[in-house]
């Protein structure tokens, strides 16, 4: 007999996971997702996970709040599953609601837990540098991402990879993995254990704010910002009262005064180093190569970005 599985996620990155699953023969009985948005065009824009759900004919729920939603815990007791599978679905789930399967809720976090515990962690790990992180499969308990651990998966970051890349890696990476796992922990052949919670990082949610482009930063700071809030919110700068994102850019040998064009080419120089910008966005526009961008552009070699 199939065991009864229910999915809950929202960004693109669950749409992989929920499709392998789907690929493979799992009975999923119900998706839960965010409730569609408006867009700034007051379009109506359903989740990734609710397009594929309906695509895929499975019954797809939208409840703006589950926890104190009557009529969704009668929906999951009646449906008495086996497991729930979680992938970034924005919603902390309280304890009632946890309890309303017989394997429990497991979830799929984008880091080797305890690290990087928290929202953004794909994000954070590109910002701070690092050279590896995976997934983590774990049993979801009330305290946040500190649940017990049955796998870990690691990946290597790639050079210059920016978060949707590694995004896209981390959900292919969980797509396959997921498979045995659940088979595992439906047969009660899945051994779980504690984390160390003294060793546990986190990964705060990502603020707008904290796209403005320091340059007495490091160029590898630098690099790293703009790779890890690509693309949204974006690293961002302003000259002359106009915003512009950096959406590419890579390290250049050239040095010069922080904040410094260097470059028809646009080269910035940084605290140490420089940054050689290779595609951008300036404000109301849309993205163009530098190439592109520089022949119309009030940004010259010469030009100051430091404080303007």
């Amino acid at each position: 007999m199939l065991k009864k599985i229910i999915f809950f996620s929202t960004p693109y990155f669950g749409v992989p996971i929920l499709k392998s699953l789907y690929q493979n023969g799992y009975d999923i009985s119900a998706v839960y997702t965010q409730p569609s948005k408006k867009s700034n065009r007051l379009k109506i824009e359903k989740s990734p996970i609710q397009s594929l759900s309906e695509t895929l004919n499975i019954e797809c729920r939208t409840p703006a709040s589950l926890n104190e939603n009557e009529d969704e815990k009668k929906f999951l007791k009646e449906l008495n599953a086996d497991i729930a599978i979680v992938v970034a679905y924005g919603q902390i789930l309280s304890p009632e609601i946890l309890n309303l399967t017989k394997k429990g809720f497991i979830n799929i976090h984008a880091s080797l837990l305890p690290l990087y515990r928290g929202a953004a962690p794909i994000q954070r790990s590109i910002i701070n540098l690092e050279k590896q992180t995976g997934i983590s499969i774990m049993k979801i308990i009330e305290k946040l991402d500190s649940g017990p651990i049955c796998n870990s998966y690691k990946l290597d970051l790639l050079e210059n990879e920016n978060a949707e890349s590694l995004s896209n890696r981390l959900s292919s990476l969980a797509a396959e993995k997921i498979l045995s796992n659940i088979d595992d922990i439906l047969s009660d052949k899945a051994v779980f254990k504690s984390q160390d919670d003294a060793k546990a990082t986190y990964a705060n949610k990502i603020l707008k704010s904290e796209g403005k482009i320091n340059w007495n930063n490091t160029s590898e700071n630098i690099i790293g910002k703009i790779n890890g809030l690509y693309q949204n919110p974006g690293a961002w700068f302003v000259y002359k009262g106009i915003r512009y994102k950096i959406l590419k850019a890579e390290t250049s040998s050239k040095n010069g005064a922080v904040g410094n064009v260097l470059s028809d080419n646009l080269e910035i120089a940084c605290l140490r180093g420089s940054i050689k910008i290779i595609e951008i966005q300036r404000e109301g526009k849309r993205p163009q190569k530098i190439n592109e961008f520089m022949p119309g552009s009030q940004i010259k070699k010469g030009s100051i970005l430091k404080d303007v």
